[in-house]
């Protein structure tokens, strides 16, 4: 299985909300951001379903195929951090 250290991805900037989750990343472009995306739903699912089993029988599947993407080229990296904090007072 791939760390995120072989993906050559670093979450800089998090926040988990009731559907859905804020992730600020850096990804190596040579390895895409759809793998990463798909490792990090990937090892989510498994550590969810080990931690509670209950969910290997209830739910065909912890995350939908869709994701969005955006990039932050052109904005200061503090305002997408601040952006991602906030989500949890909104």
């Amino acid at each position: 299985m791939e760390t995120a250290a072989s993906i050559n991805a670093e979450i800089i900037e998090m926040e988990v909300m009731p559907d859905h989750v804020h992730l600020l990343m850096e990804v190596d472009p040579q390895y895409g951001i759809n793998r990463a995306v798909r490792h990090i739903k990937g090892v989510s699912s498994h550590a969810l379903r080990t931690e509670f089993p209950a969910l290997k029988s209830r739910l065909p599947t912890l995350w939908t195929n869709s994701y969005f993407v955006s990039t932050v080229g052109g904005v200061p990296l503090e305002a997408v951090k601040k952006y991602i904090e906030n989500q949890k007072n909104v």
